[in-house]
């Protein structure tokens, strides 16, 4: 008792003193803020100049820093808490699919037809149908067919992707204008799947999608921006104040700029470039050459995206033994281990991040490898190092995330039990049971950091993710007690993967993720205290309002 009378004396002789040297010029008063700083949980005011906290602390010491021109707002009890950072999406590709078809609602074949037909009649004009977010489950034996969607429209072309994007189905004159017929080949990670008679069936996995959608219709710069800043209102509605591309280029990082040259960026946006088996040192030095120009704390480069492997659901994710239902094969990976060694201690020497895409136990093995290698050959540094998705993970390679310090990146809403009935079957009871394994990973000491991976999902609500990670259940409460509810976590963990970790993930954990003192000023104010509202009720958390920089924001519906 006797050192936090101490404390409290010191904090407030200190912000007094600070106070009557500077104002500030927004005062949150009468809130319930949960800080996410260990050392000072909880609050109910925040002083804000310019883009930075000044203060934080009690309503009463924390109105010391107004003065005459300071805004002061009450709060009236509500939840606040650190915006959200989305620590892996493909943010201009969710945003341009909010032009296109969205199947992710679709519950059969019928369904996902009449949203295909419904489009193609409201968009007469466009030369192609193309839209994303059909699940596996939706299709008897997990794959749809070109004749479902010849049923509905067959006089232009339509390309719809998978909602993890692993996976294409086009229609049969998608098939034509590409020239893709049964003697077509495709050499490359992926596939041209096939009927019994050796027919493409329309459906593509992996690279082999590239095979009819080269052929799509060119974006425009103009289509990007205007994607980019309709998908950036729908981020704020959701809370999301900064977001970790996994994946891009330096033509998608110029259509950023642009943005942020005309006052339009509003999502702190770090971009991991894509390399793939072939990297070479040139092509490492551009992106480390890139990272210099954009360095700023709206828009940065500085990381590598690896893709080792695929997915479970299209047997394309690599597995230690065979898939449980189709016994010969069991994956093959995207790069072999010369190759990931290679490229991962030559980007890790050139002081790049390095995200690896890994999904099965395998891609995973591999991963932790390449890491332990570059470590070996580089030296112990703070690397960051990263593995993306970890879908199934063997036991052995549980502790090798804390040894090998290595960030262990996923996504909650993946394991939505209404979408896994597929990648159950595929991988089996035993590989099913280590499924996204959250708490093992966090009881082992492996730093979580949670995302959406949109468009590769059914959702960007990180709320939805709050609630698949706490309970393991659909919303509608499904499984009751939870799929694999030893893998649980608790709201806070959820939340601090959604903010501290996550500024920890992208080397920021210094400026941001927290309320707290010298931080940027990226606040939310929720309709509910998470801590405190039945865990089932979750996902209907909704977002009140939003500061940006300091800078209160006006939020569109997007729930």
């Amino acid at each position: 008792m006797k050192q936090r009378v101490l404390f409290v004396l010191i904090f407030l002789l200190v912000t007094a003193t600070f106070g009557q040297g500077r104002r500030a010029d927004l005062v949150l008063i009468n809130g319930n803020v949960w800080t996410g700083d260990a050392g000072n949980r909880t609050a109910t005011a925040v002083a804000i100049k310019g883009n930075k906290i000044i203060a934080v602390g009690t309503d009463r010491v924390i109105k010391r820093f107004a003065g005459k021109t300071t805004k002061i707002e009450d709060l009236g009890g509500k939840f606040v808490m650190p915006g959200i950072n989305d620590s892996h999406t493909h943010f201009l590709s969710a945003s341009l699919g909010m032009y296109q078809v969205d199947l992710t609602d679709a519950k059969n074949l019928a369904d996902a037809q009449a949203m295909i037909l419904k489009f193609a009649k409201e968009n007469p004009n466009a030369k192609w149908i193309v839209g994303r977010g059909w699940q596996y489950t939706i299709f008897p034996g997990g794959l749809p067919k070109r004749q479902d969607i010849d049923a509905v429209v067959s006089d232009r072309p339509v390309y719809l992707r998978a909602y993890d994007g692993h996976t294409a189905w086009a229609n049969s004159k998608a098939l034509e204008t590409a020239g893709v017929t049964q003697d077509t080949k495709f050499d490359g990670f992926g596939e041209i799947v096939r009927d019994a008679d050796g027919l493409p069936t329309g459906v593509f996995k992996e690279g082999a999608s590239s095979l009819v959608s080269r052929f799509l219709p060119p974006v425009t710069r103009d289509q990007q921006l205007k994607a980019l800043e309709l998908g950036m209102q729908y981020a704020a509605s959701l809370g999301i104040t900064s977001i970790q591309n996994a994946h891009g280029s330096l033509g998608e990082v110029e259509i950023y700029d642009e943005l942020l040259k005309k006052g339009k960026l509003t999502l702190k946006t770090k971009f991991a470039f894509s390399v793939g088996p072939t990297t070479t040192q040139a092509e490492i030095d551009k992106i480390v050459t890139a990272s210099k120009k954009y360095s700023s704390p709206m828009l940065r480069i500085g990381a590598v995206k690896i893709m080792v492997d695929g997915v479970i659901e299209s047997y394309t994710a690599a597995m230690l033994a065979p898939y449980a239902n189709k016994p010969e094969t069991s994956g093959t990976p995207n790069f072999t281990f010369e190759q990931l060694n290679r490229v991962v201690a030559m980007a890790d020497k050139a002081g790049l991040q390095i995200y690896i895409h890994a999904i099965g136990d395998r891609g995973v093995r591999m991963a932790l490898d390449a890491y332990e290698n570059a470590i070996r050959f580089n030296g112990r540094r703070d690397s960051r190092f990263r593995i993306e998705h970890i879908e199934t993970i063997d036991p052995a390679d549980i502790p090798r995330f804390k040894e090998l310090g290595v960030i262990a990146s996923m996504e909650p809403i993946h394991a939505d039990p209404g979408t896994v009935d597929v990648w159950s079957a595929a991988i089996g009871k035993d590989r099913t049971g280590r499924g996204f394994a959250w708490r093992a990973l966090e009881r082992a000491g492996a730093t979580l950091i949670f995302s959406s991976d949109m468009p590769a999902a059914i959702t960007m609500s990180p709320w939805r993710g709050l609630h698949n990670a706490v309970n393991r259940q659909t919303i509608e409460g499904f499984p009751v007690g939870g799929w694999l509810p030893e893998h649980r976590v608790s709201v806070e963990t959820a939340l601090r993967a959604y903010t501290v970790n996550g500024a920890y993930a992208s080397f920021e954990e210094s400026v941001k993720g927290k309320i707290a003192k010298g931080f940027v000023a990226d606040l939310i104010v929720l309709d509910r205290n998470p801590f405190m509202t039945p865990s089932g009720e979750l996902f209907r958390t909704s977002v009140k309002r939003i500061y940006s920089d300091g800078k209160p924001s006006n939020l569109k519906s997007g729930q």
